[in-house]
């Protein structure tokens, strides 16, 4: 079972969130374990103070090392040895459907949440593994982010979808777009369901499933298309 650990300041923001759908299901099934822990239940002043100012002439708040330490070393006594620590930064590597398979083949996961201008560096450097954005912009604190996260991983964590290909047939998990999807019914306002996907020829359905990928990831993720095409030729040279 997969086991996944939130460190935030703002546990609210993800109560709901990870309740309901595909993560919520695999919750009640028992397939992957999600904990919510409050950083502020880590530290020992009555104000319980998560964040300091930062050194320099740069304002707003970082959050402080003491609490985020000592929550990660609580919960690695507790429940053993994190595979990956992820840090929510966007200035991390870009949450991809490869990264987001890797990570559901783990055991035990945390994501760090950032917060306000971000975390001290020796965070960072000394307890991080893994740093990851969801894109190239900023959100006011990293708990979305975790959420799409948990839900881009535990969706692939076998189990959790009810069609056991479904996953495999995903925007992005062979490195393409995935094929236009139509259904019932098969004329709608004088559109039609392509001839082909009515046709019962599954080996002819998989060649214009596979062509429209291509053609689709070309119009609209060239550099996808380009890095699949590399891949595919050194596959075929080996």
């Amino acid at each position: 079972m997969l086991q996944i650990d939130i460190l935030t300041v703002l546990p609210e923001l993800l109560g709901g969130t990870l309740e309901y759908s595909i993560v919520g299901r695999a919750r009640a099934q028992h397939l992957v374990e999600i904990g919510v822990h409050w950083l502020r239940d880590y530290t020992h002043d009555k104000r319980r103070t998560v964040d300091d100012y930062a050194y320099g002439p740069d304002a707003g708040m970082v959050l402080k090392p003491e609490p985020i330490f000592e929550a990660v070393e609580h919960l690695s006594e507790i429940g053993g040895a994190y595979d990956e620590i992820i840090y929510t930064a966007p200035d991390g590597e870009l949450l991809t459907q490869t990264l987001a398979t890797e990570l559901s083949l783990k055991k035990r996961l945390l994501i760090l949440c950032g917060h306000y201008k971000g975390v001290d560096q020796r965070v960072r450097d000394h307890l991080v593994t893994r740093e990851v954005s969801i894109g190239d912009y900023i959100l006011s604190g990293g708990e979305l982010a975790a959420a799409v996260i948990v839900d881009s991983v535990v969706r692939l964590v076998p189990g959790a979808l009810s069609d056991a290909t479904s996953a495999l047939s995903d925007s992005f998990q062979e490195g393409l777009i995935a094929p236009p999807a139509y259904t019932r019914p098969e004329s709608f306002r004088g559109w039609e369901v392509p001839e082909i996907l009515r046709s019962g020829n599954f080996p002819a359905i998989a060649k214009w499933q596979h062509e429209e990928s291509l053609r689709l990831t070309r119009e609209r993720r060239p550099a996808m298309l380009e890095a699949y095409e590399r891949r595919t030729t050194s596959s075929e040279q080996d």
